[in-house]
């Protein structure tokens, strides 16, 4: 680790609209959305939920599949699955359909995925 460097302080996500997208990530996993004077988002996650993600309008949509994601843990795999695609995430079968986790997208298109359970095992 580089000694000058204290840790992550964020994800950011490139969007095209900052404040919706953060509204659905929000409803996801929970925390408060701030909006700064350039529509720019902030998602705060409550203590020990995770990393800061923010979101940042950019001119381009998104076109191919991301580089880097979220992987989210479920308590209930088949509830936080519905749950999420209820809320406005679209199943990503083509990037992923077998049974160990299911991928989904956002509403822009990005690609994240619901984990299951950890077991004892």
């Amino acid at each position: 680790m580089l000694s000058s460097l204290s840790g992550i302080a964020a994800l950011a996500i490139d969007c095209e609209n900052p404040a919706a997208l953060a509204g659905f990530w929000q409803k996801v996993l929970g925390g408060d959305v701030v909006v700064d004077e350039d529509g720019d988002a902030e998602l705060r996650l409550p203590e020990g939920r995770g990393v800061r993600l923010d979101f940042l309008r950019v001119p381009e949509t998104k076109t191919v599949k991301n580089r880097l994601h979220l992987d989210l843990r479920a308590r209930d795999y088949g509830a936080a699955v519905a749950e999420a695609v209820r809320l406005g995430a679209t199943y990503a079968d083509d990037i992923y359909d077998g049974d160990e986790w299911q991928v989904l997208r956002d509403p822009e298109g990005n690609e994240f995925c619901i984990l299951r359970p950890r077991t004892n095992a």
